[in-house]
């Protein structure tokens, strides 16, 4: 009794034996040569930029609607056209009209259409940053909107659909896009340069110390000069000379 005891505890704990070692061969193999990421990357590195996650900062939408080209906005806002219509007098549709939205207020009017009350909390107008905010996504613009399409990511089709919209009733001066950074500070440091570049007698009088005398070759330069621009028969004081 004793001996079948000890041999089914051995086929045990020889069975336990072979599985860890199943184990641990299998994670060897389908775990090699691949890393697992951490969850927490470490600390930052001042003044390290990292090539993870963060996306470059889009160029401003004033910049884009200067190189906006409405005809291609046009071709963009053909798949809004299943839900929205764009010609003066048009009728609502999934969504509302949009002649003359560009610089309308924000969810009102439209021809009575119904706006979700997500969107009437926003206020305001439709101006060009807002529509350029709210066409790259609507639900993030206004959480809680009816609005299902998910957005335009590309910022130049944003600006030309901006363009195209601004063209049909509304025709709203672009605003002004700022310059370059390195363009104005080439500006500024020429006018600050033309500025402050002194003269060549301003440079020579402010070398020389206050209360000063004249040089003695520059006295003797002046008396010469005097003397040859006076008139002949002259004399010191304004007297004559009698014969």
């Amino acid at each position: 009794m004793e001996d079948r005891f000890n041999t089914i505890a051995g086929w045990v704990l020889g069975s336990g034996i072979v599985a860890l070692g199943l184990s641990t061969l299998s994670a060897h193999y389908f775990l090699a040569n691949k890393p697992e990421r951490p969850e927490k990357m470490g600390y930052a590195i001042a003044g390290v930029v990292s090539s993870e996650g963060g996306a470059a900062a889009e160029t401003p939408i004033a910049t884009r609607l200067a190189a906006a080209d409405p005809a291609k906005g046009g071709d963009v806002f053909k798949k809004c056209t299943s839900c929205h219509t764009v010609n003066q007098g048009g009728a609502n549709g999934i969504g509302p009209n949009l002649y003359g939205v560009v610089g309308d207020s924000v969810a009102q009017g439209r021809g009575g259409f119904a706006f979700s009350d997500a969107l009437k909390s926003k206020g305001g107008k439709w101006d060009f940053a807002t529509l350029d905010a709210w066409l790259k996504n609507p639900r993030e613009f206004a959480p809680g909107t009816k609005m299902t399409f998910a957005g335009i990511s590309d910022g130049q089709d944003r600006a030309n659909v901006i363009a195209y919209l601004n063209t049909q009733g509304s025709n709203l001066p672009l605003p002004k896009a700022a310059p370059a950074p390195a363009a104005a500070a080439g500006v500024k440091a020429g006018a600050t340069g033309a500025g402050t570049a002194p003269t060549g007698a301003a440079a020579a009088s402010a070398g020389a110390p206050a209360g000063a005398a004249p040089a003695a070759g520059a006295t003797s330069a002046g008396a010469a000069a005097s003397a040859s621009a006076s008139p002949a028969g002259a004399n010191d004081a304004g007297t004559i000379k009698h014969p």
